[in-house]
């Protein structure tokens, strides 16, 4: 007889796991997400990816606006789950809820705990350079992101991957894994662990002004947070007392500026950055304006010599 599972999950990256456990014809008794919410100029409620995914499978939705509330509470000590699967539900999870299935809470994790705890671990994973990644899927405890290891998978982080492009893919195998999981903590083959705290570190929520970019990093380091903040807060800088959007770059070879400092030479526009590094933009956007390629931009705006970004 296939497990009872409740699965709580919000975003897109939650939705090929809900998708592979109806697949693999899992009971998935309930799906709670987070309310709609009003989004756009016109704050035209919008709801979550999981519950439209939920509605195309099918399966019963409830969207509490609080999780601590006695009907909630009783409506899932009702369906009395084998285990609740929680992939970025964007709530804390209480304790009521870990101690109601046998199996516990099992939660997938976009990266190799002990790394990387917290809302953001794909973004910052980009931003601070990593080569590789990964998921994990854990037991939930009272701590952010603490609780005992069960299964953890690789993933390698192209030089041209972004967290736009990163995510579906760690969400694709994080489905397969925790299928993998279930079967593993049902049979008793997987002996959970605990982490290394000592090797611990953190993902925190993204804030606008992450993505703002200083000049006196690296051409590496603003890079990958170029490549780690997108789609948001994305990376910008002023020019000329305007928001100027780095959309696209790449790290420049033989050219030494003073930090900020734009240099152009043909189409090629260039920033210094620390270290004797420079940054080559390839594609911007300033505020107001559509995105444009270095070239438009350089015959839009002639950037004087010397003429600085920040």
């Amino acid at each position: 007889m296939a497990l009872s599972l409740i699965f709580c999950g919000t975003p897109r990256f939650a939705v090929p796991t809900l998708e592979k456990l109806a697949e693999k014809s899992y009971c998935v008794a309930l799906v709670v997400t987070q309310p709609d919410r009003p989004k756009g100029r016109g704050l035209r409620l919008v709801s979550s990816p999981v519950k439209e995914s939920a509605l195309r499978l099918q399966l019963p939705i409830t969207q509490p606006d609080r999780i601590k509330n006695d009907e909630f509470r009783a409506q899932l000590t009702a369906l009395n789950p084998d285990a609740i699967i929680v992939v970025g539900y964007g709530r804390l999870i209480p304790q009521w809820m870990l101690d109601l299935p046998r199996f516990g809470n099992i939660n997938l994790h976009a990266s190799l705990l002990p790394k990387y705890r917290g809302a953001a671990p794909i973004q910052w994973a980009i931003a601070n350079g990593e080569t590789a990644t990964g998921v994990t899927t854990m037991r939930i405890d009272a701590g952010l992101d603490t609780g005992d290891i069960l299964l953890q998978q690789e993933l390698p982080i192209a030089l041209e991957d972004t967290a736009e492009t990163l995510a579906p893919r760690l969400a694709a195998i994080g489905a397969d894994l925790m299928v993998e999981t279930l079967r593993g903590v049902e049979s008793g083959v997987i002996q959970p662990r605990p982490q290394d705290n000592s090797q611990a570190s953190l993902a925190p929520i993204l804030k606008k002004e992450d993505g703002l970019i200083a000049f006196s990093r690296s051409a590496g380091e603003i890079f990958n947070r170029i490549r780690g903040f997108q789609p948001w807060p994305g990376a910008y800088t002023k020019f000329r007392g305007k928001n100027l959007q780095i959309l696209k770059a790449r790290e420049a070879v033989d050219q030494v500026l003073s930090a900020g400092t734009l240099h152009t030479h043909s189409d090629q526009l260039v920033v210094g950055c620390a270290g004797k590094t420079s940054l080559e933009l390839l594609e911007v956007q300033l505020e107001g304006k559509k995105r444009s390629s270095a070239r438009d931009f350089i015959h839009g705006y002639r950037p004087n010599p010397g003429e600085k970004l920040g």
